[in-house]
């Protein structure tokens, strides 16, 4: 085995050498041989997220530092799958060259085919094509289970509004919160949950109307809260004290003094 301290750490193998070494027993790191699949998952959707907020935060620093730790998450499943003679790195990099070349025809294609560009509906066909021989799914079965629940939603929404089942106006969907806030509020005990879930639902859906991706708008307002609430503890501390030590009406007016600070910036 290749010893990774003297490889180029600017080579893809340098990273593989590191997991192989991570992973080999007895030598390897107690950790890393420990884990599985269904273990590194929730670090893989992590990452990925982590990328996300570097970019939301714009700090190209944090960006190539976020992508290394999300680029280690193939390595480190494929390393796995070679592991169990699933399958390889290799193939993983030979499966998405192929599929990015086949859905491209407009750019890796004949002179036909690129001449005449995309066509509309040449993604969804394409995806089709790419699952005959397949099992016969359902519509909506492409949509992957463990994507963020507001990200889901809108993607089922999405899958159903191109077969024509869609609201015609997000004006409908307006009505269609209040529906379901009414129904939340009657609901008892142990259909709330569910209720409550349909609002979500409906405000997902909302989102998809005007464009808005709910994930970024939720994790926005997120910050939001945080940076207003670090405000009130900022002044709270300046009179000598702690939220603990306060009521909800200073708590609130320093909340309203928060926002009138922002929209003065």
């Amino acid at each position: 085995m290749s010893d990774p301290t003297a490889m180029d750490p600017r080579n893809i193998a340098t990273l593989r050498a590191i997991m192989s070494a991570l992973r080999t027993p007895i030598t390897g790191c107690p950790w890393d041989l420990e884990q599985n699949f269904a273990s590194i998952a929730p670090y893989t959707i992590e990452e990925a997220y982590e990328v996300a907020d570097a970019i939301a935060r714009g700090n190209k620093v944090d960006l190539c530092d976020e992508l290394g730790d999300l680029l280690l998450q193939p390595i480190y499943h494929a390393q796995m799958a070679a592991e169990e003679g699933s399958f390889t790195f290799d193939d993983v990099i030979e499966a998405v060259v192929t599929k990015m070349i086949r859905r491209h025809p407009h750019v890796f294609g004949d002179a036909e085919a690129k001449v005449a560009g995309v066509a509309k509906g040449f993604w969804e066909a394409n995806k089709a094509k790419e699952r005959q021989g397949q099992p016969k799914q359902g519509l909506l079965a492409s949509v992957p289970i463990a994507l963020p629940g507001l990200t889901r939603a809108v993607k089922l929404q999405s899958k159903a509004a191109k077969v024509g089942f869609d609201w015609p106006s997000v004006e409908n969907v307006y009505d269609k919160i209040t529906e379901e806030i009414t129904e939340l509020r009657a609901a008892d005990d142990a259909d709330k949950a569910g209720e409550f879930g349909d609002v979500l639902f409906a405000l997902a859906n909302v989102a998809r109307h005007l464009g808005i991706d709910p994930e970024a708008a939720l994790r926005a307002t997120n910050e939001k809260f945080t940076r207003r609430f670090r405000f009130i503890e900022t002044e709270l501390e300046k009179r000598g004290k702690q939220p603990k030590d306060s009521d909800l009406a200073e708590m609130d007016a320093l909340w309203n003094q928060a926002k009138e600070f922002e929209r003065s910036l």
